[in-house]
């Protein structure tokens, strides 16, 4: 789509895209109780998150730059066309992994697993870089999740 020699780039159409899915989410939880701050109902904290992400696609749109013509998009890692799919299969493997660790080993493999798997995903990233960052995500999800709001998933478990 060209506006006089400029096209948008990806984010306004990722911006876009975010407004309408917010939009969508907040418009169907009006079909719950919403309720108030005090007394939340079922409805509050998807409106919640639909308005949020509406605002924040819509912030990303009007801070979209536009290319010139002989402007070519950030190619990250590689000097070609073709995607790069590395990072959408080591987010979907983090997650299948996290599934899997969770339900049989518990919260700290399962954290540890998500988080190294899916920083393996940026290619800047070294496995010793990947090493540390889970292991510190392993240490915010004890004191977050198992100690202050207290989730029902043993640290360690093993088998079924």
């Amino acid at each position: 789509m060209s506006t006089g020699g400029k096209s948008y780039n990806k984010d306004y159409y990722g911006g876009a895209l975010m407004v309408l899915i917010g939009g969508s989410a907040a418009y169907a939880a009006q079909g719950y109780n919403i309720g108030s701050l005090a007394r939340m109902g079922p409805g509050y904290f998807p409106f919640a998150v639909g308005v949020l992400l509406a605002l924040t696609g819509v912030l990303i749109a009007l801070n979209a730059k536009k290319k010139g013509p002989g402007d070519d998009a950030a190619l990250v890692g590689h000097k070609h066309e073709i995607p790069d799919f590395r990072g959408a299969a080591c987010i979907i493997l983090g997650t299948i992994a996290f599934y899997f660790c969770g339900e049989y080993l518990g919260l700290l493999p399962a954290t540890f697993a998500i988080v190294f798997i899916c920083a393996l995903g940026d290619r800047s990233n070294s496995v010793m870089a990947c090493f540390v960052l889970a292991m510190s995500m392993m240490i915010v999800a004890v004191l977050i999740f198992w100690w202050a709001l207290q989730v029902q998933m043993p640290l360690v478990r093993w088998g079924m």
